[in-house]
């Protein structure tokens, strides 16, 4: 994916300027937590009506980038878009959704054929024939406790060629299948991983999984990293849950039009520290005052395992913490806090790379907040050793933008798939559409800047790319031909 280029990047606009235009074309709108809510243009027969006041508000327009989407049609567009229909409406033309690309539609409805197909050959696990089946099936995903009740209630089905579950994704305007996702679990000697497939790809996939089952009544929810722990919560709490399509490690702007309507939003992504930074860079997308978050430690696994562990998940859910902090605060209020990293005084010390074990030893792993400077004579390695780096770090699903000013995109995205495919691919040309489909899956962004560049357009870039994607790293090679050379005398 590549963010905007700098010739025509898309215009930022203000929370003030949006309410200031809604009010002179006077559209009735109230405030949500991140979105504006408006009646839909996309509703009924537009026709240079004004908008009612008494119509539903199903039009939602994002606070920090302006972007919209009409929950009742599913028509979605940039700021700009928005601005052009209020136009159509007032000149007496029914306003026109913004169309995808022909090939984005056609890779879309392939999808969902594809993802069709599956469904209809999964079996809910329940009618597998073989008694002994089931129960092995259930202990080798961890869920022998969860019962078919539940598992039927989200639809869960189980393809057997695959060995994998299934989780269906349907539109929430008519039900119609849209995607799954496949989850199979790899055993290597004492670990167990699981393997995600989703349909569409990765970057398409956006099921907010279990949304079918929340009704309008609902102003409470629990927010997971994970599907099997949706189904824990709902079992074990009967509280409302939904789970993240990327699980902690990115939350689509996209998605919280859907999430408008809870007042109350507890965030457990998952057992680990990642999951923890990942809640508290949520909540702030979502409004901090109506986050909490349960922090991770041993008495507080994942909702799966606490499940499994015979815990009291309501209690555990009643424990969580207000993610919006005074100004000022006292140790009390940080006592759990300080004792969450000295449980997990080894996940603090950041994410370990799986290449370089000495960088470990001077770096203590990939940390937030910190600022890593590589330097080195022209043509020392430092962009092929970065790009490595870089890459170790995304394919354990740190989110990574790249701002490179030296070399263009093409020849940076050639060096790192050759990196990650580990073989040279000029060599093997028949592999490379398989390798190329496993990089594409990567949380990995390219700036499309080159040379010397405006500093703020750059800062521009970057904030937007931290609130669209979850951005973690960022990487800039390198900072002269960033800066220019004019640009030498001023405090660097």
């Amino acid at each position: 994916d590549v963010l905007p280029s700098p010739d025509g990047p898309a215009p930022s606009v203000s929370i003030t300027e949006i309410r200031q235009y809604l009010r002179a074309q006077d559209i009735p709108f109230h405030d949500g937590y991140s979105c504006l809510h408006t009646p839909s243009l996309f509703t009924g027969d537009g026709g240079g009506q004004p908008l009612s006041a008494n119509a539903p508000y199903t039009l939602f327009i994002d606070k920090t980038t302006g972007s919209f989407l009409c929950t009742a049609t599913l028509a979605e567009g940039t700021w700009q878009d928005f601005q052009a229909n209020v136009e159509l409406q007032h000149r007496g033309v029914s306003p026109v959704p913004p169309a995808s690309s022909e090939e984005m539609e056609e890779e879309m409805r392939q999808a969902r054929e594809a993802a069709r197909c599956i469904w209809e050959r999964a079996l809910p696990l329940s009618e597998l024939l073989d008694e002994k089946e089931i129960e092995e099936t259930k202990a080798l995903f961890g869920i022998s406790l969860v019962t078919d009740a539940t598992l039927k209630r989200f639809g869960v089905r189980y393809l057997r060629t695959a060995r994998s579950l299934v989780f269906p994704w349907f539109s929430p305007q008519d039900a119609t299948l849209k995607g799954l996702k496949l989850v199979r679990v790899e055993k290597k000697g004492d670990t167990i991983t699981y393997v995600e497939e989703t349909l569409p790809r990765f970057d398409s996939y956006r099921n907010l999984f279990g949304l079918p089952l929340i009704g309008r009544q609902n102003t409470e929810l629990v927010l997971t990293g994970w599907e099997l722990d949706a189904l824990a919560l709902h079992q074990a709490a009967g509280v409302a849950s939904l789970a993240l399509p990327r699980g902690a490690s990115c939350l689509p702007p996209s998605l919280l039009p859907y999430l408008e309507q809870f007042k109350r939003i507890t965030l457990w992504l998952g057992e680990d520290l990642r999951s923890w930074e990942a809640a508290k860079l949520f909540a702030r997308k979502l409004s901090l005052k109506r986050c909490s978050l349960v922090r991770p430690g041993n008495l507080q696994p994942r909702p799966l395992e606490a499940l499994n562990q015979g815990l009291n998940v309501t209690k555990i859910l009643r424990s969580a913490l207000h993610a919006s902090h005074k100004s000022i605060v006292s140790f009390r209020q940080l006592r759990e806090e300080v004792f969450g990293e000295l449980v997990n005084n080894e996940q603090v010390s950041g994410i370990k790379w799986a290449r370089f074990p000495e960088l470990n030893k001077l770096l203590k792993g990939h940390r937030r907040g910190e600022l890593t400077i590589f330097t080195g004579p022209t043509g020392s390695g430092k962009t092929t050793f970065i790009s490595e780096y870089a890459l170790d770090l995304c394919m354990q699903g740190v989110c990574t933008l790249w701002g490179s000013f030296e070399i263009n995109n093409v020849r940076l995205a050639k060096i790192m798939l050759t990196q990650f495919a580990g073989r040279r691919l000029e060599d093997h040309l028949e592999l490379y559409d398989e390798w190329a489909d496993r990089f594409e899956d990567l949380p990995l962004y390219f700036m499309t800047f080159h040379g010397q560049q405006n500093i703020k357009t750059v800062i521009d870039t970057m904030q937007h790319a931290v609130y669209m994607y979850d951005i973690t790293h960022v990487v800039v090679d390198n900072l002269q031909f960033m800066m220019g050379h004019e640009h030498l005398s001023v405090d660097r």
